[in-house]
């Protein structure tokens, strides 16, 4: 009589002050007869069992003597068939195993005993592609004490961690330091992680969607979260993963940062956890980290300001005064000017994509193509103007700014000046 397997199911123990839930091992055996036999606990009271595991471990299940049973030697490659393990032993074979050249002349027969061993022993192996492990970018010495600065001041707000000598990285990001005018921003390079990552489609408000909400609106206020990624919490998994590595040593994040792939939809999510109600009722627009109100009353814009800020401290998050502008008719929101009254585009986003040059690659087409598609309701015919510079992003497509192209993405860049303002709906 020897072991087939091991069945992992999860038992639930009804309770009136609540269930406990356990998981559980239950061990199926051969009895020499192609039947098989669970064990279960009544079982082993009666009878009382001696095993000896996978693991080497000995132990005694029930007292009674009468008709005691040994099993030892099990073989350590006991195969488990919950239908969970079957999950991650394909994982590992897609996921990691991919990374591994197996000699193609073994037969299907020789290449599962080989994964088998493999999967028995899959600890022994890095979880995460060399890709994903990599060493810091090298920097000038401005550069270096600008991220000093940085990294302190984000260990200081609790938003950063040294990771010990002596705690295994599996994982590591480097960051750059990017310039605007004197001003200086740490930037993860999160590009080879977001490439592994399942993105996570939660819905984004469409803006100019969302924006007409604010048609008949008399008082109007636009709040910004400070910092708003790095408000929110990270798993003990995501911690590890969001590990990045600069030359004063590797540093753990202990809040969401910016730039990795799902950070938008996780905190769209997050927001519109926190305001169900007040999103529901039409007043308050929420995309993303910013926060608007509207109103047609000055004592109505208070309450729902204060039911807001409320639940904004409730929740321990913080607001960018920097950012806030109070009860106004007009104001400057998510790319666009806006009233009660009209929409209109926002010159000064404009004004910075016209003093580029015409594209020189795909990346550069598609990037302008992104911001002139923000605008196309403000852009009469933007699909024909747009035609011929969508067709060369395609992949199959060699790129080469033709005349045609070059006057297609003048008439758009024209447009975008001369856009009009658009009247809210009624």
């Amino acid at each position: 009589m020897y072991p087939l397997g091991i069945l992992e199911t999860n038992l639930v123990f009804p309770h009136p002050t609540g269930s406990i839930r356990m998981k559980t091992e239950i061990v199926v055996m051969d009895d020499c007869t192609s039947q098989h036999i669970i064990f279960v606990n009544d079982y082993l009271k009666l009878y009382g069992m001696d095993i000896n595991n996978h693991k080497d471990r000995y132990f005694t299940i029930g007292e009674n003597k009468r008709q005691k049973l040994a099993f030892s030697n099990m073989p350590k490659q006991i195969s488990r068939v919950s239908s969970q393990n079957d999950t991650y032993k394909e994982e590992f074979v897609s996921n990691q195993l991919v990374e591994a050249q197996i000699n193609p002349s073994f037969s299907p027969k020789m290449r599962n005993e080989l994964i088998i061993v493999l999967y028995a022993s899959n600890n022994a192996f890095s979880p995460y592609p060399p890709v994903l492990i990599r060493p810091a970018y090298p920097a000038i010495p401005r550069a270096r004490e600008a991220l000093e600065k940085h990294i302190q001041g984000l260990i200081q707000l609790g938003v950063l961690r040294k990771v010990g000598h002596n705690e295994e990285v599996e994982v590591t990001t480097p960051v750059i330091i990017a310039w605007h005018n004197d001003n200086s921003r740490m930037v993860g390079d999160f590009r080879a992680l977001n490439t592994y990552t399942v993105p996570d489609k939660y819905p984004i408000p469409r803006t100019q969607k969302s924006l007409t909400q604010l048609s008949k609106a008399k008082y109007i206020t636009s709040m910004d979260a400070l910092k708003g990624f790095n408000q929110s919490d990270l798993t003990p998994k995501a911690k590890k993963l969001l590990r990045i590595i600069t030359h004063c040593g590797i540093y753990e994040s202990l809040r969401m940062p910016f730039g990795i792939k799902n950070s938008p939809s996780h905190y769209q999510r997050m927001m519109n956890t926190i305001f169900p109600t007040e999103l529901s009722e039409g007043w308050l627009i929420i995309s993303i980290d910013d926060i608007i109100i509207c109103s047609d009353s000055w004592s109505l814009h208070l309450e729902r300001l204060a039911r807001v800020l409320h639940k904004v401290a409730e929740v321990n998050m913080k607001i960018s005064l920097k950012k806030c502008n109070f009860g106004f008719e007009e104001l400057k929101a998510l790319g666009h000017i806006v009233s009660g009254l009209s929409l209109g585009i926002d010159k000064n986003k404009v004004a910075a994509v016209l003093l580029k040059p015409i594209p020189q690659n795909k990346k550069e087409v598609m990037s302008f193509l992104a911001f002139a598609s923000y605008y196309r309701q403000h852009l009469k015919d933007f699909a024909i103007l747009g035609k011929s510079l969508y067709r060369i992003c395609d992949q199959q497509t060699v790129f080469e700014m033709k005349q045609e192209r070059i006057k297609a993405y003048e008439k758009i860049r024209k447009a975008l000046t001369e856009a009009p303002l658009l009247l809210m709906p009624d």
